[in-house]
Formats: structure tokens, sequence, C-alpha cells
């Protein structure tokens, strides 16, 4: 069954900022609690990393995008 994948376009830029924010935090404490005990889902931070670059691009290109 596939899953739906979430939008980015539909967020707000604050909502964008946040979640980086938030994403950067969680990556951050996975890290740590990482060191010295066995991670259950060795793919989480990958996919932290790769939700925090979504989010990036979306906010860069609101940024560069012509104001129309």
């Amino acid at each position: 069954m596939a899953t739906k994948k979430t939008t980015l376009t539909n967020h707000s830029t604050e909502d964008l900022a946040k979640l980086v924010a938030d994403k950067q935090e969680e990556l951050r404490s996975l890290r740590f609690s990482a060191t010295g005990s066995k991670n259950r889902n060795v793919k989480q931070a990958r996919n932290l990393r790769k939700e925090i670059a979504r989010a990036l691009t979306e906010t860069t290109t609101r940024k560069n995008a012509p104001a129309a």
C-alpha cells in the first residue's frame, strides 16, 4: 500500500522554519542518544536529513521566486 507524500507547498513560511528547527533538534538528539546505544531504526537519521533538505529547498524556492 503506497503512502501519501506530504507536500510542503501547503505550509506557510513560518511553519517551514519551525519544521526545520524541530527536525534539526530531533536529529541532534538522535545523534547524541545513538552514541553507546543500539539504534532501532538505522535509517532514521537519513530520513530526518532528507526532510530538513526538502523544507529548506521549499523555503529557498519561495525566497527566490519572482513576486507575481
